[in-house]
């Protein structure tokens, strides 16, 4: 993503710490701070914060992810489906994500596993904390 100037936030979110590129993000980081404080109280379920996606496949897959209801996860095929491309396509971008949590990309799942995430631990904690944790027709170990 591209923003006006380079900034960068760190959080320590569900017992672990993560690094958001807030470059894209009008609002100050204070306001994503805040924001990101709220989520893992509970008290919210999406973030009310203006994003400038990059016109890229990545900004594409970013946008779409985004759309993702908090509670719901979506599998890696129907993404690319979605988006006319691969799976392993729909994962590069998501490891390429800048503002993981905030760009939920922890809801896009395999169709049988749970797949990579860039905190370990963190995405299956972030499925547990929204409940979605319980249908995702897999445990979160990865077992069927």
């Amino acid at each position: 993503m591209t923003g006006s100037a380079d900034r960068s936030v760190s959080v320590d979110l569900l017992g672990h710490t993560i690094r958001l590129d807030t470059s894209c993000v009008r609002e100050a980081d204070s306001e994503v701070r805040r924001q990101l404080r709220e989520y893992a109280a509970g008290g919210r379920e999406r973030f009310d914060l203006t994003i400038e996606f990059p016109e890229t496949f990545s900004g594409t897959t970013w946008k779409r992810v985004a759309r993702i209801p908090h509670g719901e996860t979506r599998t890696y095929g129907e993404l690319a489906a979605e988006l006319g491309t691969a799976p392993v396509a729909v994962g590069g971008a998501n490891a390429r994500n800048p503002l993981p949590v905030v760009v939920p990309c922890h809801r896009v799942v395999g169709a049988d596993s749970l797949r990579g995430y860039r905190y370990p631990g963190l995405k299956e904690a972030l499925l547990r904390h929204e409940g979605s944790a319980g249908s995702l027709g897999f445990d979160l170990d990865g077992s069927v």
